[in-house]
């Protein structure tokens, strides 16, 4: 296997295609979105089998005071999103070489340690990768996220922050999302045309910059489908899963 540090020079060779085409749009946006954070300290590896045909393998991380998520992780680099595709390079130790890349840089930059949101649920990584790897648990929120943590000194461990007390902020409904997850991105449209077709005023708001991601009403931030105060999803949702969410919430 060979790991490809990517950056705005070269992204356009080896592109991160989230199991996404480059020509959709979702993963355009998501290409505009990495360009910006690249000045922010955004760190992307992919990992290669062969011809570099076709990437194997991704890691996206950044140093904390960036994370797109609902922490407060300054000092540490955090991890965003990692993964091995297709499930013969699973349990191979490729999952582990990413992580230690990651670990390596943080090392590098004077880092406390290293952190990372992890989920049972979907769309993002299990804790088992990085418990191999000697991360711990230091926090939890439902209903399956964990702040994961491998530190290098003794510091203030990152924290969640108090994601619920942003839920009464948003009335009637709302989807609140971020274009750092390029599947969340390609759906917008679609969502939105779902809820006219309802009769529904749907609110859509984007957050733009680390800060109001760390600020989010989910532990998650990338994807939020909040009515009336109330935290219905907090993951990416397909147009049949939304339309059934819609039939059982909304009356």
């Amino acid at each position: 296997m060979d790991i490809v540090n990517v950056d705005k020079n070269n992204i356009t060779q080896y592109a991160p295609t989230c199991f996404l085409n480059p020509n959709n749009e979702g993963y355009q946006t998501k290409l505009r979105w990495i360009m910006k954070r690249f000045s922010e300290g955004l760190k992307i590896k992919l990992l290669y089998s062969g011809d570099k045909a076709k990437c194997n393998g991704f890691i996206e991380y950044v140093p904390g005071e960036y994370a797109w998520r609902t922490v407060d992780a300054k000092g540490y680099m955090f991890i965003h999103c990692l993964w091995i595709s297709p499930n013969k390079y699973k349990k191979k130790g490729y999952g582990s070489l990413l992580v230690k890349e990651c670990i390596n840089d943080a090392k590098k930059q004077g880092k406390i340690g290293v952190a990372v949101v992890t989920s049972e649920g979907p769309f993002m990584a299990g804790k088992g990768l990085f418990l191999k790897n000697g991360f711990k648990s230091v926090a939890q929120a439902n209903p399956s996220y964990e702040l994961m943590v491998k530190t290098f000194k003794k510091r203030s461990l990152p924290k969640f922050k108090d994601w619920g007390k942003q839920l009464h902020k948003y009335k009637g409904l709302n989807i609140i999302y971020s274009n750092q997850c390029p599947w969340v991105a390609r759906s917008i449209d679609e969502l939105r045309e779902i809820a006219e077709k309802r009769g529904l005023k749907l609110k859509i708001i984007e957050l733009k910059t680390a800060k109001q991601a760390q600020n989010a009403p989910s532990p998650y931030a990338v994807f939020n489908l909040v009515y009336d105060g109330r935290l219905l999803v907090d993951h990416y949702v397909s147009v049949t899963r939304f339309r059934n969410i819609l039939n059982k919430e909304i009356k």
